[in-house]
């Protein structure tokens, strides 16, 4: 079998304004990156705005393992499996960060015969909107320190800045580090830090803001540091607020691109959802549901962290309302939260399957707290056997779940004709009922103590000091009414990554705690999460080239 990297490479694209043009997009509201790749101009959402919406469909998944899930995979195949069927479907999509296509985990285009593409340039560079975020990012960084340095007319408290500077690389040695050293001329030495871009609260406010004067706004609301007497200093304070928006003018718009079947697919915006949001951007989705009737979209990592963000922060501040969700797992990874090790998972083993399948049972659960009906889908492996396939099929059935094998993979958009009817059939006959998980007056231990209740299946919750001391703060200061974004390990329903399955019996520990404010939400930190992640001992970088025709290997 090919690797992704030559499948999308042996791809035959059509030019970017073909795509375009299938949703009735003049070639005028395109802002071309080469051929194949472009921006939706404002002036398209000027003249879409009013149409009615399409359907919207969240794909996500069991909790990430080594097996692999095929999450991205579902969501491209799905998209190209309407297209096959005659529907008019758009794909939505986040950008692919730089740390784990370098790092560990690879890039972010699907798989297969469902993929997105020019495959190298969304995994790399792309329309460079990451390196926008990023400058942004530290523009405000850098004009922190520089008004410390030019007298501190505001009062900042060198102890208590919380900004924090951004690079979208895998780095652990700029975690924590010291800067300013020197003469006086070289600054103010404090210690500083930095996280990964797609951890960046720019990069949710980018992904959560309608429109240049919502991301303004979002952007004056960033708070940087806390003054002397305990108040809070803003970017809009700093008067930063003009030049970032300058930096991020074109990264607001959303970006066209298509799949190996020329399916549209907007991919927008990049937060990571183990310590992020996890969703691409509002403007992309809200421009997909006046551009086609079926809109395919995905939320990060598994249903505890990804779709529950996507539910309760994106759809609770957008205004959307999903229609269904698409719940992926694996026959390979149910056996591995069922205790098989990995080199022995091409055996059938029900005794490991029954075990491992309350990981997809607690995931089903959670999404049918919020009201939406839900499709399984399994993404189909040569090596999963009938018996094995009839047992998740009535497990999902007999839990009041519509069920459909996948094969995308291998097949393309013929390969997810199955789960698209099954989609098709749902959205027809079954009604959305969407609600949040929890109301906005609720107070902020409330929230966190209903999603680790609720969707992580935890006893309770345990703060460090620290962290009750910051959450009482964020209430006294205006922000109780803000939904949480929980910072939590991505393969484990717990904080902790080595209980697989579903967890019974522990409590959510959770460390810090710090307010987005324009983004509009409060982050809670648990276990040992981190904001910067390394590389591993082998990085993918390692086997990553490019020859003297400019032709990239390696990539995946």
């Amino acid at each position: 079998m090919k690797t992704d990297i030559e499948i999308a490479q042996e791809a035959v694209m059509v030019p970017v304004k073909e795509v375009a043009a299938s949703y009735g997009i003049k070639e005028d509201e395109l802002e071309l990156y080469g051929k194949y790749k472009a921006k939706l101009s404002d002036e398209l959402w000027e003249r879409v705005k009013d149409r009615p919406d399409g359907k919207l469909v969240l794909v996500t998944a069991i909790n990430p393992t080594p097996a692999g899930e095929g999450k991205t995979t579902t969501t491209v195949g799905l998209g190209e499996a309407f297209g096959a069927l005659g529907k008019n479907a758009i794909i939505a999509l986040r950008e692919p960060s730089l740390g784990p296509c370098f790092g560990i985990k690879g890039g972010a285009a699907g798989g297969g015969y469902a993929q997105v593409v020019p495959m190298e340039d969304l995994n790399l560079h792309f329309t460079g909107d990451f390196h926008a975020i990023t400058s942004a990012n530290n523009l405000l960084a850098a004009l922190l320190d520089n008004h410390i340095h030019q007298g501190n007319v505001l009062r900042i408290d060198t102890r208590q800045i919380l900004w924090k500077r951004c690079l979208d690389m895998n780095d652990r040695a700029l975690r924590n580090l010291v800067i300013g050293l020197g003469s006086k001329a070289e600054g103010f030495v404090r210690e500083d830090h930095f996280v990964i871009t797609v951890a960046s609260e720019i990069m949710a406010i980018l992904c959560l803001s309608n429109d240049m004067n919502d991301l303004k706004e979002r952007l004056g609301k960033i708070i940087v540091a806390y003054n002397y007497d305990g108040e809070p200093v803003t970017a809009a304070q700093l008067n930063a607020v003009g030049s970032m928006a300058a930096l991020l003018k074109d990264a607001l718009k959303p970006n066209l691109i298509q799949t190996l079947e020329h399916t549209g697919a907007l991919v927008h915006g990049g937060p990571f959802a183990n310590i992020a949001h996890g969703c691409n951007s509002v403007r992309a989705t809200k421009t997909a549901l006046k551009l086609a009737d079926i809109v395919v979209t995905e939320a990060g990592f598994g249903a505890d962290l990804g779709a529950e963000k996507f539910l309760d922060i994106k759809c609770r501040k957008a205004g959307l309302k999903p229609a269904a969700v698409v719940l992926v797992a694996t026959v390979r990874a149910l056996k591995y939260n069922g205790g098989v090790p990995k080199d022995q998972l091409k055996e059938e083993n029900l005794e490991a399957l029954s075990r491992g399948i309350v990981n997809l049972e607690k995931h089903i659960e959670n999404m049918q707290k919020y009201g939406v009906p839900v499709v399984v889908t399994l993404n189909s492996f040569v090596t999963d056997t009938e018996a094995e396939y009839e047992f998740v099929k009535k497990f999902c059935q007999d839990r009041g779940c519509e069920f459909a094998l996948s094969e995308v993979w291998e097949k393309g958009g013929k390969g997810g004709a199955e789960l698209a009817q099954k989609v098709l059939d749902t959205l027809e006959n079954k009604e959305s009922n969407f609600a949040p998980l929890y109301p906005d007056e609720m107070g902020l231990e409330d929230k966190i103590a209903t999603v680790a209740r609720e969707i992580y299946g935890a006893d309770g919750v345990s703060y460090a000091p620290a962290a009750l001391k910051a959450i009482i703060k964020f209430e006294e200061m205006g922000f109780g009414h803000l939904p949480v974004c929980m910072a939590k390990t991505q393969y484990s329903l717990s904080d902790d990554q080595n209980k697989l399955g579903r967890p019974e019996g522990f409590t959510i520990g959770v460390r810090d705690a710090y307010v987005s404010a324009g983004a509009g939400f409060v982050v809670v930190l648990t276990g040992a999460i981190m904001t910067m992640p390394g590389l591993p001992k082998k990085p993918a970088a390692d086997s990553i080239d490019v020859n003297e025709k400019g032709v990239i290997t390696g990539l995946f």
